[in-house]
């Protein structure tokens, strides 16, 4: 199409200089000749050009038709070479399936011939578990008719067995692990437990059920007496206490068991004493005067006490609790006493652990406050105390310390171990505490009774005053191993069945003897 234009247009260009020289050929006549010649040679001139033009654009489209069709071949080609690719995947994946279906027949038939198998061997094997529980009741059978026993007889018999072994078994893991645990907490128990004894030096004085009252002369005694004895009476039931006066030269003995009421009869009679006016109306005045400056000097004692440990921002009710233990004995000892040695360890021992100081003095100080009322309330001195102390608003920890410090809790915090620990050093400490011979000699009875009724055991003695026992077994009934699980149930009993200053050291003893005759 573009060929056909341009032809049109060297025409049109052709004719129109042709028509333009025939113009100017009748303008010019002259000149008519050569213009005919020259428009004759210009239209052949043309002709050619026009020709040679043609030629080449048929030429050109001929290429381009060629071109064109040789790239729709190339693509004709790579398209039916793709079709071949696809096609021969398409067959492949075929030929894929039908081999997979193939083998799942297979696998198919090979899993039912197994189920078959299965089944079969189900049976046998139902079969064949019949035959051997027949068996194993014919043989029970003739077991027990050989044995003389039932089952049930043997079944005892092997768990009776397999109870000891598995007693020797857990003694001898218990063994192993107190060793290991010996190894490393024995050693620092022991360092931090002397260290604390070392560093604390305390004075005790045993506290006493009497008194005694200096007179300036035996005359004095009359005085007291008064007529028909009602000054003596009149002091003994204002006071609370007995007044023994006998053939002591110059003094009178003052007896009852409440040291409160004995120290007010103490002052009160020397009051009295020294101001020469004895009669029952001075005697109820100076009394009264003397209880005043009793509960002053209570009041005082307490508070010396807690500076004296250190301590800060008590309740003041508790500190005049604190200030009555003076006036309270233990088995002998001065409980106020002991409670400040017991806060004192408790300090040392917090050190050694890098624990609060204040806190641990604070709970050893606290620990038997119980004491200054468990005469007035019912129940263990320590659950009072850690009532008493929860009231007055201490903390928790301080509150289980006390009331954990004899087992009536369980003990979960170092703060409530350490008091224990603390009181049984206070409290055991050889002279620390005193003892009535029947109470003494009734307590070391019950030791050894407890120790001779476990089964296995020879002999038992207690010695070091009560505060170890030694028990001698038989080597044919305890094994090395079952004498340390001996020992913790004799320590379990007399924990729980009595009642006993500090602690008390069981030791099992063991030996094997072999003896002979020479003939």
């Amino acid at each position: 199409m573009n060929t056909e234009m341009i032809l049109l247009l060297i025409v049109g260009l052709i004719v129109g200089g042709f028509l333009g020289a025939i113009i100017r050929a009748k303008s010019s006549g002259s000149k008519l000749a050569n213009a005919e010649r020259e428009a004759a040679l210009i239209v052949e001139t043309a002709k050619k050009e026009a020709d040679t033009i043609r030629k080449e654009a048929e030429i050109q489209s001929k290429d381009v038709v060629f071109k064109a069709k040789a790239d729709w071949e190339d693509e004709v080609r790579e398209a039916r070479k793709e079709l071949l690719s696809q096609e021969k995947r398409l067959v492949q994946k075929e030929e894929n399936l039908d081999r997979k279906a193939i083998q799942v027949d297979e696998k198919d038939q090979e899993m039912a011939r197994r189920e078959q198998s299965l089944i079969d061997r189900d049976r046998n094997l139902q079969k064949r578990t019949d035959e051997v529980d027949a068996l194993i009741v014919e043989q029970r059978t003739k077991l027990e008719m050989v044995s003389g026993l039932t089952s049930d007889e043997a079944k005892r018999q092997l768990m009776t067995s397999m109870e000891s072994e598995a007693r020797h078994d857990a003694a001898k893991m218990i063994r192993q692990i107190e060793d290991e645990a010996k190894e490393s907490a024995d050693k620092k128990a022991k360092k931090i437990l002397s260290l604390t004894i070392q560093r604390y030096a305390g004075d005790y004085v045993a506290e006493k059920t009497i008194n005694s009252v200096a007179l300036p002369n035996d005359e004095m005694k009359g005085r007291i007496i008064g007529r028909e004895g009602r000054n003596i009476r009149a002091i003994e039931a204002a006071t609370g206490i007995d007044l023994i006066i006998d053939d002591t030269p110059e003094a009178v003995i003052i007896s009852g068991f409440n040291p409160v009421r004995r120290e007010v009869a103490r002052l009160a009679l020397e009051r009295l004493i020294t101001d020469g006016r004895i009669h029952p109306s001075r005697i109820e005045e100076v009394v009264k005067k003397a209880e005043q400056e009793v509960d002053a000097t209570i009041r005082e004692a307490g508070e010396q006490a807690t500076f004296d440990v250190g301590v800060h921002g008590i309740h003041p009710e508790i500190v005049k609790l604190v200030g009555r233990l003076r006036y309270r004995t233990s088995y002998g000892q001065n409980v106020l006493q002991h409670s400040l040695e017991v806060s004192f360890l408790c300090g040392i021992m917090a050190a050694e652990l890098g624990i609060d100081i204040k806190q641990a003095k604070r709970a050893g100080l606290l620990h038997d406050i119980g004491k200054a009322v468990d005469h007035e309330i019912e129940g263990s001195h320590a659950v009072i105390g850690a009532d008493l102390a929860r009231k007055h608003g201490e903390s928790s920890e301080i509150v289980h310390a006390i009331g954990a410090h004899h087992e009536d809790e369980k003990p979960e915090t170092i703060l409530a171990v350490l008091v224990q620990a603390a009181d049984a050093l206070s409290g055991a400490r050889p002279g620390a505490r005193r003892e009535m011979l029947e109470t003494y000699v009734k307590r070391l009875a019950d030791l050894e009774r407890i120790g001779t009724s476990f089964n296995g055991v020879t002999s038992c003695y207690a010695i070091q005053a009560g505060r170890e026992v030694r028990v001698m077994v038989s080597s044919e009934v305890v094994s090395d191993d079952y004498s340390h699980v001996l020992a913790k149930d004799i320590a379990r009993k007399i924990e729980n069945e009595m009642t006993y200053p500090g602690q008390i050291r069981v030791n099992v003893i063991r030996e094997t003897r072999a003896t002979d005759y020479a003939k």
